[in-house]
């Protein structure tokens, strides 16, 4: 990484190096972050790493324990309850709103992106499939066309994106967002959202057995 990049560029690419560190499990809950062995490592000085640090404990990557110690946020069941309901909601509302406002070229847009996380399925190429599934979800918000709708879930995007990632049942993952597109396709504005809504729902019980095992989906803490 080059240093004599414009600063702007570099705490960029900082950032997104960590995040992308986070998201595909190099950097695992629990492990500690320093400054000065990242920044030897990206071949930076301290202070864009500084600046990741402190950008991507407020994105919810990271939390700050001490001065001298910040690591890797180990998401609570109830973090991950509460970040799918806000997806539920929120997702409803862009699929709805994707009915109603997509056209030909929108629909090729989603079609694209299915065809190409179809290769990527039949490959097993997880780290591929996790970034069109993403993309998928990110074409039907742009359809969507609602620029609060987009602010709002612009700081989610991360630990959306990494709870997506705890699905490892590819070919089903593959088959819901087919079924999502063609609710979408469908113009039915209510159809789309009533199934964005069930998508989401599947995927909150799948990640919360991948992440706690045998508690029952759905089961909140007491208390």
């Amino acid at each position: 990484m080059n240093e004599r990049q414009p600063l702007a560029a570099t705490r960029q690419r900082v950032r997104e190096e960590l995040r992308e560190r986070i998201l595909t499990g190099r950097l695992r809950p629990g492990d500690r972050l320093v400054e000065r062995e990242l920044a030897e490592d990206l071949g930076v000085s301290r202070v864009p790493v500084r600046e990741a640090i402190r950008s991507l404990e407020a994105e919810g990557f990271l939390v700050v324990q001490s001065p001298r110690r910040v690591v890797v946020r180990q998401l609570a069941r109830v973090d991950v309850e509460e970040l799918f309901d806000v997806r539920e909601a929120l997702e409803g509302l862009a699929a709805g709103l994707a009915a109603e406002r997509a056209g030909a070229a929108e629909l090729k847009r989603l079609e694209r992106v299915l065809a190409d996380a179809g290769r990527a399925t039949a490959r097993g190429d997880a780290a591929r499939i996790t970034v069109l599934n993403s993309r998928f979800h990110d074409e039907i918000v742009a359809i969507a066309g609602n620029a609060l709708l987009t602010t709002m879930l612009q700081p989610l995007e991360g630990r959306l994106r990494w709870l997506t990632s705890q699905n490892e049942h590819w070919a089903e993952l593959l088959d819901e967002h087919r079924r999502l597109y063609d609710a979408i396709a469908s113009g039915n504005a209510e159809r789309a959202k009533a199934y964005a809504a069930e998508h989401v729902r599947v995927n909150r019980e799948v990640t919360l057995r991948s992440l706690f095992g045998d508690t029952e989906p759905g089961e909140r803490p007491a208390g």
